[in-house]
């Protein structure tokens, strides 16, 4: 098993910048891909950016694309989402996510940081 619990969420205004961490424990090791989504009110859950183990390989949203930047500290089993240029379309409640197999099956949920962001 592996727990995950985001943290850096908050409201802000339009065009500021927040920094997301995530916090793995438990059996680290089994995960491959980690990944941050999103879900707004009303809206289908978003894969907002994805990081390999090793942190060489990136994807990201076409609507987040140059303004997130996802990473990830192995050492210290946490990884961030580092949101600059924020709009108020990116309000959303916010998940981190770990896959023990390939970037399109997350078994590990954590619970959601909200964002908000205000105009």
């Amino acid at each position: 098993q592996v727990q995950l619990v985001e943290s850096g969420g908050g409201l802000v205004q339009a065009g500021d910048s927040l920094r997301l961490s995530c916090a793995a424990s438990g059996r680290t090791g089994s995960t491959v891909i980690m990944a941050w989504f999103r879900q707004a009110p009303g809206k289908e859950r978003q894969r907002v950016a994805a990081i390999s183990w090793s942190g060489r390989t990136t994807t990201y949203a076409d609507s987040v694309k140059g303004r997130f930047t996802i990473s990830k500290d192995n050492a210290k089993d946490t990884m961030y989402l580092q949101m600059n240029s924020l709009k108020p379309e990116d309000t959303a409640v916010y998940y981190c996510a770990a896959s023990a197999n390939n970037w399109s099956t997350y078994t590990y949920w954590g619970r959601g940081t909200q964002v908000t962001v205000s105009s």
